[in-house]
């Protein structure tokens, strides 16, 4: 194991990724691990890939796992490799298609851990470098230059804000991560907002380290788009204990689509009708998604953007 951080923190950090059919995303992502300015052991669990990610992952890691596709689980992978490496003072996760910025990335995001009330970390997320400019947008909208820490009593003017994490590139504390029962296994996506609102409500702070900085971003299709707020939308009904303690999405929601329309600016007026019916059918989506156990399993299944998730046993969860 890693430690003797040269802050003093002597953390050991284990560094966890799920990967599935991506190879050359993992040698982007990899190649820019290797450069970072802290020791950290590295852990990859792959699903079964069939482009060559699990070839490349176990010539350049020794810690490689492999799973059938079908047991791949958002929440319970990640626990599952956190139980198999125990010891760890801190696990950060990312995925694999995401990059590390510099070569203070993961120095600066367990920084905050300093702070013994803080038991998760999310880094700032800035857009690739091909990204569309709704996507630029989305990313310095949700993920600012200021770095902040935040508690439970930050939630009557954060809202839903409050326990945003994304791990896509975040570090939690062993400690507080188990306190709260880990990463659960029967929500469709979002099992890092999950442990975060766990944490705040148990006293932890979750911090936003706003200079710890990875490239990650999706342009994604008007479909695509579509299909993951479905599953948001099953993700805050199922779990409406999180709305009620922080609030709801609307008003985020009505700030966001303000925000969009004046990063676009009149030189792209012509984006505007498409950025109009994207957010119109991300808020139809959403609200679907919250009216899903009005709806068959075979529909769910074809409205979503995780399908398997229909398919497990948590998928009758109410």
């Amino acid at each position: 194991m890693s430690s003797n951080f040269e802050d003093g923190q002597g953390l050991t950090v284990a560094c966890i990724i799920p990967t599935y059919n991506g190879r050359d995303d993992l040698k982007r992502l990899l190649d820019s691990i290797d450069q970072q300015s802290v020791p950290l052991d590295l852990f990859i669990v792959d699903s079964s890939s069939t482009d060559g990610t699990g070839g490349l992952a176990r010539s350049r890691v020794k810690n490689v796992i492999t799973i059938p596709g079908s047991e791949f689980n958002h929440g319970g992978t990640r626990q599952m490799m956190v139980e198999l490496n125990p010891g760890y003072d801190v696990y950060v996760f990312l995925t694999q298609d995401a990059y590390l910025e510099d070569v203070h990335a993961i120095e600066n995001l367990v920084a905050p851990f300093s702070d013994e009330c803080v038991g998760a970390v999310c880094g700032r997320q800035l857009p690739h470098i091909d990204a569309n400019p709704l996507a630029e947008h989305a990313r310095q909208f949700n993920y600012p230059a200021e770095s902040k820490v935040k508690s439970l009593a930050d939630a009557p003017m954060l809202g839903i804000k409050t326990p945003f994490i994304s791990n896509s590139f975040s570090a939690y504390r062993r400690e507080a991560l188990l306190r709260v029962g880990g990463f659960p296994k029967h929500v469709i996506l979002s099992e890092d907002m999950y442990v975060a609102a766990r944490m705040l409500l148990t006293g932890w702070k979750v911090a936003y380290a706003g200079n710890a900085q990875c490239r990650h971003s999706h342009n994604y299709t008007l479909k695509e788009e579509f299909l993951r707020y479905f599953d948001q939308g099953v993700f805050h009904v199922r779990e409406a204990w999180i709305r009620q303690h922080f609030g709801g999405a609307g008003g985020e929601g009505f700030r966001y689509v303000k925000s969009e329309l004046n990063y676009l600016g009149l030189s792209r007026f012509y984006m505007w009708p498409s950025a109009i019916v994207r957010n119109a059918s991300k808020l139809l989506a959403y609200k679907l998604g919250q009216q899903e156990y009005r709806l068959s399993i075979n529909l769910k299944k074809n409205l979503s953007m995780h399908k398997r998730y229909w398919d497990s046993d948590f998928s009758e969860r109410k």
